[in-house]
């Protein structure tokens, strides 16, 4: 083991290699997460109101992220080591099931792909070491929540609480920035929303956001620190806006229905592992 860790630490083309390739596994991984979790919580809930009411629970088969085996929703097809293969079983099967050929979901090896890409930029970025690993971490947690949130407008705590608290173990020896911005950063990124919504709530009657993306910017700002929330908030909101407004007139998207703000959250915080000192040199004195 040591002599690889002193490989990939003196080759940086095949570390980033070597990095991409673990983030085609891990975005297989992902799809399995991101399919899975909101289904858990959901069943979490249901025994939680039974118990409420002092129901029975029945006795249900495993379901979490490792069990049941994967297999095709149309004809229960398990799929084997080899149909797991990322991106190039989807290829080799020309997307579909090798049990009963129903079409997959192409989105299943863009998840992979694009995990794998940005695993690949980010050893690229940081070279070889913690940082570039714990911002792989960052990385792999956006990228489930950005899916769960577009397919279920929840932005699971199991993931952004974890992400807030690792932030902040992480910069007590300032691997991102120095603790106390961490701190403030992850305060002020869920009081800033908490505040908005509570307003948007209390002129309107409606609610604008979920209680999961308060979470979200405050993992943000505990990686980060509080400098990058203004440019965080600010780039999530355009480039939210600027999609909402195309759904609207190019896919006659309804206005009463609601658009996930996590993705949108999540594209800033990627802006700010790679580019945060730039962002925050716009607006703060050198």
């Amino acid at each position: 083991m040591p002599e690889i860790i002193e490989l990939l630490s003196r080759q940086p083309a095949l570390f980033i290699t070597v990095a991409t390739l673990f983030g085609l596994l891990v975005g297989s991984f992902l799809n399995v997460v991101i399919h899975r979790l909101p289904k858990m919580m959901e069943q979490e809930w249901l025994r939680n109101c039974a118990e409420l009411r002092n129901e029975e629970i029945a006795d249900s088969p495993s379901y979490n992220l490792v069990a049941p085996r994967s297999a095709c929703p149309s004809c229960g097809h398990q799929i084997r080591a080899w149909e797991n293969i990322p991106v190039v079983s989807y290829l080799a099967l020309g997307g579909k099931c090798s049990g009963c050929k129903t079409r997959i979901s192409p989105r299943y090896p863009l998840i992979e792909a694009a995990t794998g890409l940005l695993t690949g930029l980010i050893a690229w970025h940081f070279g070889f070491g913690v940082t570039a690993l714990t911002a792989m971490l960052f990385a792999f947690g956006l990228i489930a929540l950005t899916f769960i949130d577009f397919d279920t407008h929840l932005l699971p705590d199991d993931i952004t609480l974890p992400l807030m608290w690792l932030g902040l173990l992480l910069n007590i020896n300032g691997t991102f920035t120095d603790l106390q911005s961490a701190v403030i950063g992850a305060m002020a990124g869920y009081l800033s929303l908490w505040s908005i919504y509570w307003l948007f709530k209390l002129v309107t009657g409606k609610e604008g956001m979920g209680y999961g993306d308060f979470k979200l910017l405050a993992a943000i700002g505990a990686w980060f620190g509080w400098q990058l929330l203004p440019a965080v908030i600010l780039l999530s909101s355009l480039v939210g806006s600027a999609i909402g407004i195309g759904l609207i007139v190019l896919a006659r998207h309804g206005r009463n229905v609601p658009i996930p703000f996590g993705p949108y959250l999540a594209l800033g915080g990627i802006a700010a592992l790679f580019w945060g000192s730039r962002m925050a040199n716009l607006y703060l004195p050198q």
